[in-house]
């Protein structure tokens, strides 16, 4: 079991998000003295004789003033089993975007729903979007149980219905957990309520600190996308040339045969340095400075992979994208495509789908995507890529689409035919590390 588990909220305006993350903070002692005191202030101020948990994560002024998320909070905490990176992530349609950044490196997702109003259409927008990021883990929250007097009923026939659905899109059974929850006042999120002992199942907590998740890819095919190269010429250092990055994918050794792509350039690995010394071998996830044996043209943006096992290099390839911008997407655009360290020119050319996440299918050939629309579509780059396929490798077969004009992220994209995977409810879910932000 792997002693860190990353994990992102999702769900609708309202559902109670916040309050859930709040709650489990406050819950596990994860809370600094003085960050309480002044939730317990602003609770006064507001004229609320308990402390409202929002506030431990909505930390914009914008978002204590309205009431909802807009930006994705990251908040760490730790219990005696495990450790905790939790992203919790806006629910208001207008914020999709967030929530894909938020989930893009998740290997859970809890997906809240109020008891009164069951599931939405955002609930089911974020299903498919957290099924096409591949996040392996489902927990469906049923918060607000109390506002229904806890009644299993209605517990079961949301969680009936939202597993059918989550189903649907390729979730396996097993991978789907629904819990009756309050998070205001505590039922099921770290403590197990007396007022519902019709649910025999883990709390909440209990799941998070349980749940088996897959390690990062270390058995994957090597990937190290190119950061920074780093020359020195010190006495202690003559003529050091590095590359810098963390691993995506896989392992490195000493004396291993590599590939620098696009170039196709060959040569092995002589060293492998980190702040601490120097490594035999390193595997995905680490920060490493490798140095080669030959002196090669490499620069940032360029990646380093498996002599054996690279993946291919092209300017031309089908990819699923979630479109983030209000401004819709066209056949014919010319977009910037950042792929890991590497952005380049390209130009989309068909629209070859785009997914209903309602009805679950797909609609041939539409004239546009609008925004938190998700589509096949076909790309032209100005400049080979090396990519992999996202079910095969998710870090190296994700990108981003940008605004040449104004820098802004157009949309989150996948590699490859994942939307007909959802068409199909074929099962796009598997362990690993999932993402969908290529790098800094």
């Amino acid at each position: 079991m792997s002693d860190l588990l990353r994990l992102a909220t999702a769900g609708s305006v309202d559902d109670g998000k916040s309050t859930l993350v709040g709650r489990l903070l406050y819950d596990t002692k994860s809370v600094l003295a003085d960050t309480l005191d002044a939730v317990h202030r602003a609770s006064v101020d507001k004229g609320l004789s308990t402390p409202d948990l929002s506030l431990l994560v909505d930390g914009l002024r914008s978002e204590r003033e309205q009431g909802i998320t807009i930006d994705v909070a990251y908040r760490y905490f730790a219990t005696p089993n495990r450790s905790f990176v939790l992203a919790d992530t806006p629910g208001h349609v207008q914020y999709t975007r967030n929530t894909v950044t938020g989930a893009s490196t998740a290997q859970l997702a809890v997906l809240l729903v109020d008891a009164r109003k069951g599931v939405l259409e955002q609930t089911r927008r974020h299903a498919a979007v957290l099924a096409l990021l591949g996040v392996p883990q489902l927990v469906l929250a049923v918060n607000k149980i109390d506002l229904v007097d806890y009644d299993e009923s209605v517990f079961e026939v949301i969680a009936k219905e939202f597993t059918d659905h989550a189903t649907a899109l390729g979730y396996p059974i097993g991978s789907v957990l629904s819990i009756p929850v309050s998070a205001l006042v505590g039922d099921n999120v770290v403590d197990r309520s007396a007022h519902t002992p019709w649910y025999s199942g883990p709390t909440l907590l209990e799941h998070l600190e349980n749940v088996p998740v897959e390690p990062d890819p270390h058995h994957a095919a090597f990937r190290f996308p190119v950061q920074y190269v780093i020359r020195t010429n010190t006495d202690e250092h003559r003529d050091y040339r590095g590359y810098a990055g963390q691993i995506a994918a896989g392992t490195v050794t000493k004396g291993d045969e590599i590939v620098v792509l696009p170039a196709g350039l060959r040569t092995t690995v002589a060293r492998i340095d980190t702040p601490d010394g120097e490594l035999d071998e390193a595997e995905a996830g680490r920060s490493v400075t490798l140095v080669l044996t030959d002196e090669i043209d490499i620069s940032r943006g360029d990646l380093i992979a498996s002599a054996t096992e690279s993946p291919s290099v092209t300017d031309e390839f089908a990819a699923t994208v979630a479109w983030l911008s209000e401004k819709a997407l066209k056949p014919g655009a010319r977009v910037l495509v950042k792929h890991g360290a590497r952005t380049v020119q390209a130009f989309v050319g068909e629209l070859s789908a785009r997914f209903d996440e309602q009805r679950l299918s797909t609609v041939d050939n539409p004239e546009e995507l609008k925004l938190n629309e998700i589509g096949q579509v076909g790309i032209r780059t100005a400049e080979p890529l090396p990519v992999d396929d996202y079910s095969v490798n998710r870090r190296t077969g994700a990108f981003l689409v940008i605004d040449p004009a104004d820098g802004s992220t157009l949309a989150a994209g996948l590699v490859g035919a994942g939307l007909r995977a959802l068409d199909a409810g074929e099962s796009c879910i598997g362990g690993g590390e999932t993402a969908v932000s290529p790098g800094p």
